[in-house]
């Protein structure tokens, strides 16, 4: 498995961003319906505060979509330690497009700030 080591810039002072990264499907899966890409953005975020985190997760997963070149899918994965975001893709390029979209920038960036107790941080892996 081959790793970029390019960092991606900021987008946003609230978000950093690591290297691209590729992992390895070990299912047998239609290739067609399946993400090429994924964008990871993991969030720091209180217990008491989740709650309000998910429900801009749900606010904003149709809208993500329905508008958002080349998405395809938006789960919303939650730990102990931390929550992840885990958006599909056709490709690397569109994930990192999305992190400088308005529906990112304007909208989601916006309502999660309150939220947020470190900088979240922000990954892209492409499927080999």
């Amino acid at each position: 498995m081959q790793q970029k080591s390019t960092i991606l810039p900021p987008i946003s002072p609230l978000f950093t961003f690591g290297a691209k990264r590729k992992f390895v499907s070990t299912k047998n899966q239609n290739l067609k319906n399946m993400a090429k890409a994924f964008l990871e953005i993991t969030l720091q975020i209180d217990n008491a505060d989740r709650a309000n985190a998910a429900g801009i997760y749900t606010k904003y997963k149709a809208p993500f979509l329905e508008r958002i070149e080349g998405a395809s899918s938006k789960e919303l994965l939650i730990r102990d330690e931390d929550v992840q975001v885990l958006h599909g893709f056709e490709s690397a390029d569109q994930a990192s497009a999305y992190l400088s979209s308005e529906l990112f920038t304007n909208d989601v960036v916006v309502e999660l700030k309150p939220y947020l107790k470190a900088t979240p941080e922000v990954r892209i892996y492409t499927v080999a």
